[in-house]
């Protein structure tokens, strides 16, 4: 029986950053679906609402969303500014090449969204300036110490926010991913992976713990159906920006 008291450090085949081939492809199409059914992306959208509340709608916005995966999050950003009137510049990042790759193939037909390789990590990406980061599905793939030093680092490049959308690791949560994929997943990488995430989830007093170290004691945490976790920080105050 798994060990539901602490984060696992195990290791998801998603992490092998030199990941390709149809195994990728469908991995990533069976995590849209999931996301969508599971009620994933409206968990996203709503923190966008939240963080955007007294936006001027004039003012161009910077939205990176990090490990972008198929790049199904920035269509959705997408559709959710145009019907609300925000200009924005939508950004995916993602360090491995070949799910870029497959992003810029699933949004041929949304070419204003720009994609690139990059290491978050790297003094490339520690460069750029956003108004808004968000990650879904992304952050439980770190350690709780490399996170708090990353959302620490995140808060001096964004202007507007940080969103994240994760897991809450419990037992239930855990049993039917498991049942799930098993029944309906052709990706032995789903398979594998979805069970394994839920493990490398979070309970709220470990996301609290990760960001009273990163500075950011102020976020509003919630939880979420199904099992996950929004996380919304503000680094401006309520005025109009």
């Amino acid at each position: 029986m798994p060990d539901f008291s602490t984060r696992s450090q195990g290791i998801e085949i998603m992490d092998d950053l030199n990941c390709s081939g149809e195994v990728v492809r469908q991995t990533l199409h069976e995590l849209e679906f999931i996301n969508a059914w599971l009620g994933g992306n409206a968990i996203t959208l709503d923190g966008m609402n939240k963080l955007c509340k007294d936006h001027d709608r004039s003012r161009e916005l910077i939205i990176a969303d990090l490990g972008c995966g198929g790049g199904d999050m920035l269509r959705h950003i997408d559709a959710w500014a145009k019907r609300r009137g925000y200009r924005v510049r939508l950004i995916g990042i993602d360090a491995n090449p070949f799910i870029i790759a497959v992003a810029k193939e699933n949004l041929h037909d949304l070419p204003h969204i720009e994609f690139y390789t990059q290491d978050i990590f790297s003094e490339t990406f520690k460069q750029q300036q956003f108004d808004i980061v968000i990650g879904t599905l992304f952050y439980h793939h770190f350690d709780s110490e490399t996170l708090s030093g990353f959302f620490r680092q995140i808060a001096t490049q964004t202007r507007l926010g940080l969103l994240v959308n994760d897991l809450h690791r419990h037992a239930l949560a855990y049993y039917s991913i498991r049942l799930l994929t098993a029944l309906f997943s052709r990706s032995a990488m789903v398979r594998f992976d979805a069970p394994l995430s839920v493990l490398r989830g979070f309970r709220k007093d470990e996301l609290r713990s990760v960001l009273r170290a990163a500075g950011l004691e102020n976020a509003d945490v919630q939880w979420k159906w199904a099992f996950r976790w929004q996380v919304v920080c503000k680094f401006l105050s309520s005025r109009p920006v």
